[in-house]
């Protein structure tokens, strides 16, 4: 899948959902459109089709939590897969990403 696709992010009903891809290769271009989502109002995004993802996946969420923080809103962050949760957990940025799974 190339960048390009993965960077695709759809609105759904307030949210955004991810791409199934979120590497270090994707991590700028979905960031940037994340940022878009969420300057445009979005004020959540699912994670549902993620099954792809680094360490970047990390770094991503917690850009777009704090872009919507300084727009005043919080992102909800939903459908978490359970290996980026751990991921998480070992970076110990997981109290950072207040996900469901």
């Amino acid at each position: 899948m190339s960048t390009a696709v993965n960077a695709e992010v759809r609105s759904v009903a307030g949210r955004f959902e991810t791409g199934t891809t979120l590497t270090h290769a994707s991590a700028k271009a979905v960031l940037a459109a994340g940022l878009q989502r969420i300057a445009a109002g979005a004020g959540g995004v699912d994670c549902a089709s993620l099954a792809q993802f680094d360490s970047s996946a990390l770094a991503v969420l917690i850009a777009w939590q704090r872009a919507a923080q300084a727009r005043g809103a919080a992102l909800e962050i939903v459908n978490l897969p359970a290996g980026l949760a751990s991921l998480a957990q070992v970076y110990g940025v997981d109290t950072v990403i207040a996900a469901r799974h």
